[in-house]
């Protein structure tokens, strides 16, 4: 019987620094799932999800040498997976449709007894189905944390243009939990 010699992140990161197969597959391994997490945030389907995790992870061996050890590794390949998921997404889809900020300024409210119904994947699920430019401003800004520069810096945008996006992402957001409420309890919405 073979015992595969367990490793710590650390030993990994130098191993596949190295170019060792067999170091990152084990790496692969680790994040491989929550990572997929991370890029079906902005694919279609979990096929394209899956194609985004492998481009992100050929991006991670390619950069390894660039980790400087400064933050968490965790942290630094969900970054390269966000990158690399836009990147896909550009590539393979029509990007943006710009709405102007002033078509969304009037957001309708949600009722506290909506949100406290939702479960985490009817939101998911709700998300997927923003368009494109909607769903990579809203995952880049409430998701991943990003601010609106930085978001206009990734995607190509305006700074203004990322609000909007966010503003009205928000919106469509707000409407549909409002029409899954309205469903739930016998009312259309």
């Amino acid at each position: 019987m073979l015992l595969e010699h367990k490793y710590n992140t650390e030993e990994l990161i130098k191993k596949c620094t190295a170019g060792d197969r067999k170091a990152q597959e084990l790496l692969y391994k680790q994040f491989a799932s929550k990572m997929l997490g991370v890029c079906m945030r902005y694919a279609v389907d979990k096929m394209e999800a899956e194609d985004m995790l492998q481009n992100g992870f050929i991006r991670v061996f390619q950069k390894m040498g660039d980790y400087r050890g400064d933050g968490s590794f965790e942290g630094w390949v969900r970054r390269i997976m966000v990158h690399s998921s836009i990147e896909y997404y550009r590539k393979h889809h029509k990007m943006m449709q710009i709405v102007d900020i002033d078509e969304s300024a009037d957001e309708p409210s949600v009722k506290p007894l909506a949100l406290a119904n939702l479960d985490a994947k009817d939101l998911i699920a709700l998300i997927q189905q923003l368009s494109p430019g909607y769903k990579i401003v809203f995952n880049l800004y409430a998701i991943e944390g990003y601010s609106h520069k930085e978001i206009a810096a990734i995607v190509g945008i305006t700074e203004g243009a990322s609000k909007s996006q966010l503003s009205r992402a928000r919106t469509i957001l707000k409407e549909q939990i409002a029409k899954m409420e309205g469903k739930k309890y016998g009312y259309a919405g």
